[in-house]
Formats: C-alpha cells, structure tokens, sequence
C-alpha cells in the first residue's frame, strides 16, 4: 500500500510540473480508466510522418469495443469514436482531456458529435466524412493546489471557462492566425499581447503604455485598462481587468492551444493518414 501511494505521489509531481506523458497515466488512475478497458490492437503512424497520431482498439468489461485517437502534438487529448461498423463507418463520441499546470490539473469529458470512414488490415487509413462538433461537458474535475472540484460545481466552472476560451480564441484567430508547433510557441507570441503586465518590459508591444493610460488593481497585478480597452472587445474588458482572463491562462493554457488548433486539428485527419499496426 505504502509503494502504491508513493508511485501515485510520484505521478502527481510529475502533473503539477506539466509532464503531459505522465498527467496522462495519472488521469487514468484517476478516474479508473485503468481498470476499465484495456488495449486489443494498436496502430500508429511512421516516426517521420507529420502530425503524428495513433489509434487504440479498446474493449470494456462488458466485451464492448471502442476506438481512441490521439495526436502527438496535442497530448491533452483523445477523441473517443465508436468501433466501425461493416461499411467502416464510426461516430465520435467524446473528447477526453487531461492536463497538469503549476497549480494542480483539469479533467474534463466533452461530448461531440461526427462522423468519420476507417479501413483495417496491417495498416488503418482514417478519414473524417462529417465535421466533429463540440456539444457540451458531461463531467470532469478541477483539482487547484490542496482543493478538488467535483459535480456541478466542477461542471459549471468548466463550462463557464469554455464560453471565455472559445471566444478568446475566435478573436485571435480573426485577429491574426498562427501556426505554432508547441504550447510554448503559442504561448510565447500571444502572451504578451493579451497579458503584457506579466512579461518583462522588453517583450511587451510597442507603445505599450500610453501615457495616459489608466490602471487598475486586481489580483496584486496593476492592469492597464486603457489598453484592454484598446485591444479587446467589450465583452473581454471585466474578463481580463479583473485578472481572470491571467487565471484561464495559467491553470488552462494548454486547452486555449488545443482550441485554437481545433480547426488544423481536424483537417489534418484525412485519408492521408496511414497508421500501422504495431501490436
């Protein structure tokens, strides 16, 4: 008992530093998931190709058959389709996201609907024949340093974090669509535009401040409201001057990239994506 709760103590630090392969196995133990299913066949895509994904055939207790995808560029994730049936045919199902930050970690499953084509024999080719949509969050956690949110209050802080998410992420990409390889990347070029009091002087936009700029106190962070007022639409000026829009991104930023790839994401599963089987 000792060595199991010091393995899960273990996996723990690794979620609150960000190990995404980690916070994965620890989401598992979490939630069961463990117990639950276990793996039938597996494929994957050549180490050279790019993006790289992998597909798991996964059986319940019940004999009941699933697929998971996952994306190696997007680790938070894994879309949940059901086995084909004998045209090839699968339905998504669910998103299932898990990741660390610097004050604890967020689970959550997402419902979706979407149709898509497989093929199997030593390879499986993949092809998405309708667009997935995101419909709403079924259940998850938020676990904030010492302090676990379960039920409906996980529930509905979760979903109030997707609607300010998914319109932060509208507004950059009409503002100005990148592409980045890593959370890093992303996080290195819009940071400073929409939290410039947070990063050193020398990374913040030109101009920044005006000299007439006003400022306001929330959350010990003096936020220039005269610049949230120049940049961001209206409905964003109480979401970042009172320091929530800094708290999205510190304990979520690793879902702000997945929904800002979203559109990439799914175009890129395609019939040119080929996975072998590798068990």
């Amino acid at each position: 008992m000792k060595c199991k709760l010091f393995f899960l103590y273990i996996l723990i630090v690794f979620v609150l530093t960000g190990c995404m392969t980690v916070t994965d196995k620890v989401g598992e133990l979490l939630d069961g998931t463990v117990c639950k299913e276990k793996k039938i066949s597996r494929y994957k895509t050549e180490k050279k190709v790019t993006p790289a994904y992998e597909l798991n055939i996964v059986q319940n207790k019940q004999k009941e058959k699933s697929l998971i995808i996952t994306a190696k560029a997007y680790p938070m994730f894994k879309l949940r389709a059901t086995f084909p049936d004998n045209d090839g045919i699968i339905h998504f199902t669910s998103l299932d996201f898990l990741s660390g930050n610097t004050h604890g970690w967020i689970e959550f499953s997402l419902q979706i609907f979407g149709t898509g084509r497989i093929t199997f024999s030593d390879t499986a080719s993949i092809k998405i024949t309708e667009k997935i949509e995101p419909v709403v969050i079924t259940s998850g956690k938020i676990h904030r340093y010492d302090t676990r949110i379960t039920d409906n209050e996980a529930l509905t802080a979760l979903t109030n974090r997707r609607e300010r998410i998914a319109a932060l992420t509208q507004w950059m990409n009409l503002h100005r669509k990148e592409f980045f390889k890593s959370t890093d990347e992303f996080s290195n070029f819009w940071k400073p535009l929409i939290l410039p009091e947070t990063v050193k002087k020398k990374k913040r936009p030109e101009n920044y401040p005006h000299t007439e700029d006003i400022f306001a106190r929330a959350d010990d962070i003096k936020w220039n409201t005269s610049y949230t007022e120049r940049v961001f639409p209206e409905d964003f000026w109480q979401v970042r001057n009172s320091g929530t829009l800094l708290r999205d991104w510190e304990e979520a930023l690793n879902w702000i990239y997945l929904e800002y790839e979203w559109e990439n994401i799914i175009n890129s599963i395609n019939d040119s994506v080929i996975l072998k089987k590798v068990k």
